[in-house]
């Protein structure tokens, strides 16, 4: 008798050699993979009868939705709070307004076409996230990576991933009530926020530790079983919140990515999320219907048309807002003119939660196929686009962009709310969302649990209430009084404005902590009887001026909090590559300064070996390797050594290579930079050439361009005069350009 074989195994059989033959052919003719998996996918879907068709539907939608659930836990891996610090305003502001242009864009299509209101609103939401898989595809093989626009492209790319996010969270939302109130979509954002807030403190307290003590265990077999069993925990738990299992997968990725291990576990991550994004987008081709695309035609090309030209517009005009200039902007708009993977998600989500009608779906999978084919010629032909635009723009509108973006990237000046924001408020924010959570795992999971088990006991709410308190205790502490820690550069110039402001903060801090504890114990017992007002009142009194043990705990988890997160800041610049298996040691790059002792040393007189007990494998120096370096060869600036060795003794060896002069502590990226400067006639560099003006001497820099009378010079001459109203443009440390306006 013939052995049964699973239909689920013949059909991965039959997709992955679809794809797999599909995928070779696409790299040949150099097209986007992601389109060979949709059109493998139609080849052995159930709407072309000329091959073995997929039998079992059900399991394969379930395979396509764990390669989801994989695929956003890779980008949470991708994205790191970190990067969207860095990524900056113009990032935020061209990726908010390119969303917002493209949400409005596709409901107006839908409406125009007479399509419902939900699907005009999943269309919008379809047509309003670029694909990253594409677009980093696209620059990989067209070479552009280092241009100036496609740092502006992945900063818009990583906050779109956020938004994307919000987006599934709000479109989940309103297709449950059918509805689409202010107030609840503003409780959705909120509810999103808090979860954020509350998982990736836990995991950024948690993680590394569990990581760190277990790193002996850690083969990569085990941290790759150790970081899906964290994503699919993670997935379970959004999901029973009331989130999408996309969201938490993307939520532990992220934390993840903010650990030292986080670059090891995308690396492990890879073949696993290649697998099962494949099965995903040749599902997403399986559902292309060729009846309604043909019958669909003028709708798909409609759309198609508005999603190029709309991202286009759009990103141009949000990039040329947040004050880029005119070419990066048009570059960027180009780049960024398809939908793809977040698109099928929501298209997913629609037809999952049953609210779209069928014909949207195979309508964004023919959409995305068109603009992705679109994207590679989109970038290729931006540049010969912005030549032609240049000679037709007239001048007026250029001079107003020019002097627009000298507006816009003039960042001299340092806003007090800003500074108010960093010194309490991300404190004020944190602790607060701390409490809440503590307060509603005590009042929704312990109490319900105490009820159950110890139903004789009297005063239980009030005995949770009291316990509660005392857990929440450092933080509401944190809150009434706790500390400002550092005194910043900018602190120093504004220090008579926040003291004018300190009393109102201290009023702001005591009323959110009385509020904080008020809500503690209202969630066990009514505020308004006797024993909820004894409570309160001696709570707020208690943790207000009882520091003396709230206080060092607080401290205690705060400097830890701290730790985590820097280590992996720390972790970075070693880069260590790979682990070695049989014992714990690492192979790690490091870069050779010219501060450290050992330059111009020879490898035998450095004594690296025989003080820290690490290997010199190879130099890498300029374009050239030296493998197995002799011992009489000498160390030199720049050079990059790669050692191999266990952590401790290779932190000992990084901090004698990587030495940097005491001074400068800062770091480079933060203090160092392009600033302009408007002279004025009161300048005492005024009407002195550049050369002995005494400019370079006064804020270690250089004047790299000057504006005069709507006249550029870029490395103006040093014998040029300076005059009143020059606009002038340094590089160099910022806080002392700074200072000499404060």
């Amino acid at each position: 008798s013939m052995i049964h074989l699973p239909d689920l195994i013949q059909d991965l059989g039959l997709i992955l050699m679809a794809a797999a033959v599909v995928t070779i052919l696409f790299k040949k003719l150099k097209q986007p993979v992601v389109l060979g998996y949709l059109i493998a996918g139609f080849l052995v879907g159930p709407n072309f009868a000329f091959l073995p068709t997929v039998k079992d539907h059900a399991s394969i939608l379930i395979w396509a939705e764990i390669g989801v659930i994989f695929m956003l836990f890779g980008l949470g891996l991708e994205f790191s709070f970190k990067k969207l610090k860095k990524v900056g305003k113009s990032a935020s502001i061209t990726a908010s307004f390119e969303i917002l242009c493209m949400l409005g864009c596709g409901y107006l299509t839908g409406q125009l076409l007479g399509w419902s209101k939900m699907d005009s609103l999943f269309l919008g939401g379809i047509l309003s996230i670029s694909s990253t898989t594409i677009i980093v595809r696209a620059f990989d093989e067209l070479n552009l990576k280092g241009r100036s626009f496609v740092s502006l492209v992945f900063g818009v790319l990583i906050v779109e991933d956020l938004i994307a996010i919000l987006l599934l969270v709000l479109l989940s939302s309103v297709a449950v009530t059918q509805s689409l109130s202010g107030s609840e979509l503003l409780f959705s954002a909120l509810r999103l926020g808090f979860f954020l807030i509350i998982w990736f403190l836990l995991g950024i307290y948690l993680l590394p530790v569990l990581l760190r003590n277990f790193r002996e265990h850690l083969s990569d077999e085990t941290m790759l079983i150790v970081s899906l069993g964290l994503c699919l925990m993670m997935v379970v738990i959004a999901t029973q919140v009331g989130f999408s299992p996309a969201l938490g997968a993307f939520v532990m990725g992220s934390i993840l990515a903010e650990t030292p291990k986080g670059q090891r576990i995308e690396q492990l991550l890879l073949p696993v999320k290649n697998l099962f994004s494949a099965i995903f987008f040749v599902s997403v081709g399986m559902l292309i219907n060729t009846r309604i695309l043909v019958s669909h035609f003028d709708i798909i090309l409609l759309i198609a048309i508005v999603t190029i030209a709309g991202k286009f517009v759009s990103s141009l005009i949000g990039a040329l807002l947040s004050g880029r200039s005119l070419k990066s902007s048009v570059q960027a708009g180009m780049s960024l003119a398809q939908i793809g993977e977040f698109s099928f998600i929501i298209a997913t989500l629609g037809v999952t939660l049953k609210v779209t009608s069928d014909f949207l779906y195979p309508i964004a999978v023919a959409v995305c196929a068109l603009t992705t084919f679109a994207t590679p010629y989109l970038i290729k032909f931006s540049d010969p686009f912005y030549d032609w635009l240049e000679k037709r723009i007239p001048a007026t509108i250029k001079n107003a962009l020019t002097r627009y973006q000298a507006v816009m990237s003039t960042n001299t000046e340092v806003n007090l709310l800003t500074l108010l924001w960093h010194e309490y408020g991300v404190k004020l924010v944190l602790n607060s969302v701390i409490v809440v959570g503590i307060t509603l795992a005590m009042s929704r999971f312990v109490l319900p649990f105490l009820k159950l088990e110890f139903s004789g006991i009297p005063y239980i709410e009030i005995l949770t209430s009291i316990v509660t308190l005392a857990v929440a205790a450092p933080f509401l502490w944190a809150i009434f009084a706790g500390q400002s820690v550092r005194k910043s550069i900018y602190e120093v110039e504004m220090e008579d404005q926040i003291n004018r402001m300190q009393i109102g903060i201290i009023i702001l801090r005591f009323v959110v902590g009385c509020i904080l504890t008020d809500f503690v114990v209202s969630q066990f017992i009514s505020v308004m009887a006797l024993p909820g007002l004894i409570i309160i009142s001696i709570a707020t009194f208690g943790i207000a001026f009882f520091s003396r043990f709230s206080g060092p705990i607080y401290q205690k988890i705060e400097s830890r909090f701290i730790a985590n997160i820097n280590q992996k800041n720390n972790f970075d610049k070693s880069k260590q590559a790979r682990d070695l298996a049989p014992w714990d040691a690492n192979l790690a790059e490091f870069t050779m300064t010219s501060f450290s002792p050992l330059v111009l040393k020879s490898l035998q007189q450095s004594g690296i070996k025989e003080e820290f007990g690490v290997t010199l494998a190879m130099i890498e120096r300029g374009g050239r390797r030296i493998l197995a370096p002799t011992r009489d060869e000498k160390l030199l600036p720049g050079d990059k050594l790669f050692l191999i060795g266990a952590d401790e003794p290779l932190a000992k060896a990084r901090a004698l290579i990587e030495k940097t002069p005491e001074e400068d502590i800062a770091p480079l990226s933060d203090a160092f930079g392009l600033t302009s400067l408007k002279l004025l006639p009161t300048d005492i560099f005024v009407n002195k050439s550049i050369r002995d003006c005494g400019l370079r001497e006064s804020v270690n820099g250089l004047i790299v361009g000057l504006e005069r009378d709507g006249r550029r010079y870029l490395s103006p001459d040093s014998s040029m005069e300076l005059l009143p109203r020059d606009l002038i443009w340094i590089v160099g440390d910022r806080e002392l350009i700074r200072a000499l306006r404060s």
